[in-house]
């Protein structure tokens, strides 16, 4: 069914981009008063088509092909960087969802918001340079987002699981896997504190493989998961060991990321 959007001039109270996205289709939930815009409605990197503007923009689109970024930069910096660009020209405050992979890493305990940023991937540098687009809003950074739509570690592993006796698994990066809701829900409280930089992310962390036999576990699955290297799984795009985020400026916390595994088993049934 296609998603048919009057044109009034005026305004509305918000607009959530890359609506058809994990996050997005979240956003869509919780903000039931917001305009949800698909890519089909609008692509970002693209002049804003509408007569109305929002007062608020939730801006959730976004390259994330983290790998497919190393060998098309361009692209990814068309979506992230002007994309930002062109949604920040609309005059509202922007709720910019960023990502643990603006740092390098090379701490051992959890990053806040005033440590420095240090991006490895072409997907962290267009992130990071997205963020510095924001005029006016919240810039809220979190981790390894998983939910009950879109492609996403939670979604394959369940599909894998379901196919295979052992899977391959990373286990030498370490940050805190985050459900779309519970950073959907949190977003309401974001909105209340000053505008800034805030790290929202699951309580607790894991690895890649922690995380799948968590996911198998949850499910019911008899899937075996073997312990890899990094370097072992050979992507194209180098990734921070440890990107664990914490809040030194009191944003919500969200609840632990094996509460986000069983809440997002539960929504898809």
């Amino acid at each position: 069914m296609e998603h048919e959007i009057a044109d009034p001039v005026g305004t509305r109270p918000g607009l959530i981009t890359g609506a058809g996205g994990q996050l997005g289709a979240a956003l869509a939930d919780y903000f039931p008063d917001a305009e949800p815009l698909m890519r089909s409605d609008w692509d970002v990197t693209r002049r804003y088509p509408f007569g109305w503007k929002p007062e608020l923009v939730f801006h959730a689109a976004a390259w994330t092909k983290v790998d497919d970024a190393e060998a098309d930069q361009d692209a990814a910096r068309l979506v992230n960087v002007k994309g930002t660009r062109n949604v920040v020209a609309l005059g509202a405050p922007v709720v910019y969802y960023s990502t643990d992979y603006v740092f390098d890493g090379e701490k051992t305990d959890p990053y806040v918001e005033s440590d420095a940023t240090n991006p490895l991937n072409v997907y962290g540098q267009t992130k990071l340079e997205g963020e510095q687009e924001v005029r006016a809003g919240w810039i809220v950074r979190s981790s390894w987002l998983f939910g009950w739509s879109g492609n996403n570690f939670l979604r394959t592993m369940l599909r894998l699981g379901a196919e295979r006796d052992e899977v391959a698994v990373v286990d030498d990066q370490r940050a805190a896997p985050t459900y779309v809701d519970h950073l959907a829900l949190a977003t309401k409280d974001v909105l209340k504190l000053p505008h800034g930089v805030y790290h929202v992310a699951a309580d607790g962390d894991c690895t890649w493989a922690d995380f799948a036999e968590e996911i198998f576990f949850a499910a019911g699955l008899r899937c075996r998961v073997n312990r890899i290297s990094t370097e072992e799984y050979g992507a194209p795009a180098p990734r921070p060991a440890y990107s664990v985020l914490r809040s030194e400026k009191d944003a919500p916390r969200l609840p632990h990321w094996r509460e986000g595994i069983r809440d997002c088993l539960l929504r898809i049934g």
